[in-house]
């Protein structure tokens, strides 16, 4: 999954990506082809948000 400061041109990658919001963090999900997921925001309330707390 490739983080990304913008998902202006993973959004028009291909016709069956869709933009999705969970948890304050918009991902892009293309079920015929995963090589296209990215991710964009915050990491709050996800497993990257609880690296190196102790």
């Amino acid at each position: 999954m490739k983080v990304l400061s913008s998902l202006a041109s993973m959004k028009r990658r291909h016709e069956d990506c869709q933009v999705v919001k969970r948890k304050g963090t918009l991902y892009v999900i293309c079920k015929t082809n995963p090589k296209f997921k990215a991710r964009q925001g915050t990491t709050r309330g996800t497993k990257l948000s609880k690296k190196g707390v102790k």
